[in-house]
Order: structure tokens, then C-alpha cells, then sequence
């Protein structure tokens, strides 16, 4: 091996080991309306369209999960709106807005209908803004 060989390996796990120590977790009362805000998707009986194909809340919630685990890999998410926005109201590939559908209404883009169910949920916890 030679001396740049391993100093690249070192620089590498010294960058590797800085970001896993300065990435920081979502705050906790975020987190908890993020997590309140996906099991009522998951739970509510209505369907989540992207890119053209519907899916049920719990693929959903495990779709939007897998989006937030990426954002936090790469920083904290300052509210649930942030959130929304940023994981939750479109495709990353296609830039298609997603849709929620509900039995008996019109699909609605899931900003809003997320939105309304945050607004829900802070509603019953005393209006609580992170």
C-alpha cells in the first residue's frame, strides 16, 4: 500500500466519521408530528399517488419514511413543514406532485392534505408549534 493510498483511507474515514458526528437528528417534537402526520396517511383508508401509480397509507408512510431517513442523513429538519416540502409534496425523480385520494373527494396533492391533518394534529395537542 502506498503513502497515498493510505492517506486517502484516512481523509475518507476522517470525512465519513466528521458527518456521522455533525449530522444532526430532527428534534424531537418535529419528529413526533412527522410521525403523527404519516400514521394518520397510513391509517386514514386513503390512497397515495406517485409517478402515476396509487398506493396504499402504509406503502405510503414506508415510501415518505424512507425519504426523511435520507434528508436526515444529510441534516435536521427545522419543522414538519419543512418536511412536507421538502420529502412529501412531490416525486424527487420526476418533480410530479403526489396526490392523496380519498374515498368519496377528489385527489388533492398531499401538501394540502398533509397540511390539514398537521393542522389537526397540533389543533389537539394545544396548538404546539415547533
Amino acid at each position: 500500500m502506498t503513502r497515498r493510498h493510505r492517506f486517502a483511507i484516512v481523509l475518507t474515514t476522517a470525512l465519513v466519521w466528521s458527518a456521522t458526528v455533525f449530522a444532526q437528528s430532527t428534534p424531537a417534537p418535529v419528529r413526533a408530528e412527522i410521525d403523527a402526520m404519516l400514521n394518520r396517511l397510513e391509517t386514514s383508508g386513503c390512497r397515495f399517488q406517485r409517478n402515476g401509480s396509487w398506493h396504499d397509507g402504509a406503502r405510503a408512510k414506508a415510501h415518505l419514511l424512507d425519504k426523511l431517513e435520507y434528508i436526515e442523513k444529510r441534516g435536521t429538519l427545522r419543522n414538519a413543514e419543512q418536511f412536507i416540502e421538502l420529502a412529501a409534496s412531490r416525486s424527487s425523480l420526476s418533480g410530479r406532485a403526489y396526490q392523496v385520494g380519498c374515498e368519496g373527494a377528489a385527489p388533492v396533492e398531499s401538501r394540502q392534505w398533509l397540511g390539514e391533518q398537521l393542522r389537526a394534529i397540533r389543533g389537539n395537542a394545544g396548538g404546539h408549534r415547533p
